[in-house]
């Protein structure tokens, strides 16, 4: 990640996680299908209880047709963040500096010193 973010300030760095971190939302709410796994209990977890439902491909098994809205809060398992969210988010997530704005402060720190 770092060699793609070559010229991503801060700012457009924290833009990139926030929206990397939407990633598993989007795919809960653009589901058409939910399979059943394990994991947690909501209510003491150090159990672990096998009915969460988790997103999934219409074609693994398991799948069945349903909407985020159908699922209980207290049942959804969450997908974790993953690279390929972070490299989805890098595809349209772009840095708000360009070259020239970053040779102009470099030139003006070199004029001014780094404390302006």
């Amino acid at each position: 990640l770092a060699e793609r973010t070559e010229g991503y300030s801060g700012y457009d760095i924290n833009i990139l996680v926030k929206d990397a971190l939407m990633q598993p939302v989007r795919r809960v709410q653009s589901a058409t299908h939910f399979k059943y796994v394990s994991g947690p209990s909501r209510k003491d977890p150090s159990m672990i209880v096998h009915d969460l439902l988790t997103p999934c491909s219409p074609g693994d098994r398991g799948a069945m047709a349903m909407s985020w809205l159908d699922v209980p809060g207290d049942k959804l398992a969450e997908p974790i963040l993953t690279m390929q969210d972070m490299l989805r988010s890098l595809a349209t997530v772009k840095p708000t500096v360009n070259n020239a704005d970053l040779t102009k402060l470099e030139q003006f720190k070199n004029d001014f010193g780094q404390e302006g």
